[in-house]
């Protein structure tokens, strides 16, 4: 089946250029859910444009009755970011010009839903489907005020612009995938929210991290967290509500790069979640995610090691090792300007866990990013 291809104008720069979106939308002959999978919205991330792609390609393949509802692929999101570059590097994590993370921009209708309480009261006996159009129509109309401001002769900066654009093209979905890599050198992993666990098998990852602290700001949290205060909100009252909706962010090793691996976990992971969630309604599609099994842990189980002092770091331990608590996790060989010889200072693990994160540069400033540890 062929997609529909459409064209969105995200900005106009000085010289006169402007950047835009393209959007590749496969609708099914069927009914059934909306699923939006965006990528590269930090530039140095980019193993989720090779995914996309490969999406796009397996999709052309199939037939409109073998899709039920609507797939939404935005490969390159950020061009803003894409395209920074400092030296050999493709940074792309912040909007220089507002000192913002291109990820910690987005409307979070939850945390203006004072009338919550009052919502879920007049709710409580109205069937689950009919709950979710009434609230989303909610979450519409207060988003809408967002494009009175753009178009307002004072208009607004351009992340606020730049995040309407892309989540007036999420707002409404069922399922969200947003598709990123590490800034340094990472593993293969899943962010998931509560309640989610057994939706975070299917796609076949070795281990996922609960988002149990967040505040909303980012692409996936602003997506789902109404829905899940809404669900607790429920809860409170008396009544069980799970919606059938999801938002994850895969995390596909390492920046700046198209690990061949990591690309072909993240394709395999994603088609095989939209055929457990019956949006791909293929009959020999074979899923061996069923009996996967996965490690949990929570993000407030993270532990970041910083630099105690500048450096160069030399024996770091490997990428995916597991350690325990007061084993050596590097060596930093610290220079210094006081006619004293140089120093090796060892540093140790302050936890038992899985080094999933690991620092490009092996040159260091005090303070500056070393590793990540979770247990």
């Amino acid at each position: 089946m062929l997609p529909v291809v459409e064209s969105i104008v995200l900005r106009q720069m000085a010289s006169g250029d402007r950047l835009s979106l393209q959007v590749y939308k496969f609708i099914g002959a069927q009914p059934g859910k909306k699923v939006y999978i965006q990528s590269n919205l930090h530039g140095a991330e980019i193993a989720g444009n090779a995914v996309i792609h490969q999406l796009i390609e397996f999709f052309l393949t199939i037939n409109a009755p073998d899709l039920a509802g609507e797939i939404w692929l935005v490969p390159v999101c950020n061009p803003m970011g894409t395209n920074e570059r400092a030296h050999h590097f493709s940074p792309g994590r912040y909007c220089v010009y507002e000192a913002k993370d291109w990820n910690r921009i987005f409307w979070d209708y939850e945390k203006q839903a004072d009338d919550l309480v009052a919502f879920t009261k007049s709710q409580l006996h109205v069937d689950v489907e009919v709950v979710r159009q009434n609230y989303l129509t909610i979450i519409k109309q207060q988003f809408t005020k967002i494009l009175e401001k753009i178009n307002s002769p004072s208009c607004v900066p351009y992340t606020e612009l730049f995040s309407y654009k892309l989540q007036n093209l999420s707002l409404d979905a069922d399922y969200l995938i947003d598709l990123h890599s590490s800034t340094d050198k990472a593993l293969d992993y899943l962010y998931y929210f509560r309640n989610r666990e057994d939706s975070a098998k299917y796609f076949g990852f070795d281990f996922g991290i609960l988002l149990d602290k967040y505040d909303g700001d980012a692409f996936d949290e602003a997506f789902i967290k109404p829905w899940l205060a809404l669900e607790a909100c429920f809860k409170e009252l008396g009544r069980e509500i799970k919606f059938d909706m999801e938002a994850w962010t895969l995390e596909l090793g390492t920046g700046m790069q198209m690990n061949p691996d990591s690309v072909a976990k993240g394709v395999q992971g994603v088609k095989n979640y939209l055929a457990q969630k019956g949006v791909l309604q293929i009959p020999d599609f074979s899923d061996d995610t069923k009996t996967h099994e996965m490690t949990f842990v929570s993000s407030s189980n993270r532990k970041k090691y910083y630099a105690i002092a500048g450096g160069m770091i030399q024996s770091r331990i490997k990428l995916g090792s597991y350690v325990k608590t007061g084993e050596k996790l590097y060596q930093i060989l610290s220079f210094n300007k006081e006619g004293k010889l140089p120093n090796v200072i060892d540093v140790c693990a302050q936890q038992d866990g899985l080094v999933y994160d690991v620092a490009t540069n092996q040159a260091v400033n005090e303070g500056e990013f070393v590793l990540g540890v979770i247990s």
